[in-house]
């Protein structure tokens, strides 16, 4: 895909994740842009980071050594902290949709039992329409081949009355979206 399609896919997922009520943010893809994000977004709070599967380890090296970072968390880590970090093995644009791979070990657990969850997406792996996620044509057909889990916006609920936010995971789903040199305007 071209980087000026890739930019306006782009843009439908921006819209799209905002009009689902998350809050979206692009970045450079580099450590230091990643490490200056996620500190400002995770303002010094204790956080569960679950290393990528996708992405480079290497863009979390900055991060990951931070005192407030746990990434091998006991029980009751798992059950108080409110914030937690993932990837996404990629994105929906028409959707606004993260999709976020359930076999690493702390990837599902984030996903639905922090509070605040924060995901990293790679901008060059966001497909125009939910079909695209299994396509030869855009990921290699690599979505045949994983078990993921699909989130758009916030966890809520209207089943009972007005809009609940939070029901039964995050009340808060925040994403950046690391853009490539040759992506970036």
């Amino acid at each position: 895909m071209g980087s000026q399609a890739n930019s306006r896919v782009i843009e439908t997922f921006i819209a799209s994740a905002k009009e689902a009520a998350a809050t979206v943010e692009r970045i450079p893809a580099d450590a230091g842009n990643l490490n200056d994000a996620l500190v400002k977004t995770t303002e010094g709070r204790p956080l569960l980071l679950c290393l990528p599967e996708y992405l480079d380890q290497e863009l979390y090296s900055v991060f990951s050594r931070g005192q407030n970072v746990v990434t091998s968390p006991s029980k009751k880590q798992l059950s108080t902290i409110d914030t937690g970090i993932t990837e996404a093995f990629c994105g929906i644009a028409s959707t606004g949709s993260v999709c976020i791979s359930i076999s690493q070990n702390l990837s599902s657990p984030i996903s639905m039992l922090v509070r605040r969850h924060i995901v990293i997406l790679d901008g060059r792996r966001i497909v125009p329409k939910p079909r695209d996620v299994f396509s030869e044509a855009y990921l290699g057909g690599k979505g045949l081949n994983c078990s993921f889990s699909i989130i758009t916006g916030p966890s809520a609920t209207a089943d009972m009355g007005p809009l609940v936010r939070g029901v039964h995971g995050p009340g808060e789903l925040h994403i950046i979206i690391l853009e490539w040199p040759d992506e970036q305007h």
